[in-house]
C-alpha cells in the first residue's frame, strides 16, 4: 500500500514536518512520484515503526541513525552483534518504563479510590486539604 505523506504522518500520530526530515536525513525512505512528491511504502512503515519505537524508548536521534545506518550494511555477526545491542538496551529502558508507568497506575488507582470513597461517604471528609494529597 502507498500513502501520501500527510497520510503517513496521521498514520503514525507525527507531523508531515517531522517525516519530511527523516526522509531528508536518510533514516526514513521513500519513492518519489512524477511530481517529486514523497511515497511510502510498507518498506517505510516498517522503518517508520522502527524509529517510533526507538523515539519512545528516549533513544537519541544519532543512536537510531547509527542503527539505521547498520541496517543498511551487509550482514555480519559484528554488524548483528552492534545491531542486537541497540535493540537489547533500549528494549531494557522500555521495560524500566512500562514498570514506572505501572507503578504510577497504582498509585493513581489507590487515590482515586481514596475519593471516591470520600465521596461517596464510606470514610469521612477531613477538611484539612493536606489530608487529601
Amino acid at each position: 500500500m502507498n500513502y501520501t505523506i500527510k497520510e503517513f504522518a496521521k498514520k503514525f500520530h507525527t507531523t508531515e514536518h517531522t517525516v519530511r526530515y527523516y526522509t531528508d536525513i536518510e533514516l526514513l525512505p521513500c519513492q518519489r512520484d512524477s511530481q517529486n512528491r514523497r511515497i511510502f511504502d510498507d518498506t517505510s512503515a516498517n522503518w517508520m515503526q522502527t524509529i517510533t519505537c526507538l523515539k519512545k524508548c528516549g533513544t537519541p536521534l544519532k543512536e537510531i541513525k547509527k542503527y539505521c545506518h547498520l541496517c543498511h550494511l551487509e550482514e555480519s555477526e559484528e554488524n548483528l552483534k552492534a545491531r542486537y545491542q541497540i535493540i537489547s538496551d533500549q528494549r531494557k529502558k522500555a521495560r524500566q518504563k512500562a514498570q514506572e508507568a505501572q507503578a504510577t497506575a497504582a498509585y493513581m488507582d489507590q487515590k482515586a479510590k481514596h475519593y471516591e470513597d470520600i465521596l461517596n461517604g464510606q470514610i469521612p471528609d477531613d477538611t484539612n486539604p493536606r489530608a487529601w494529597n
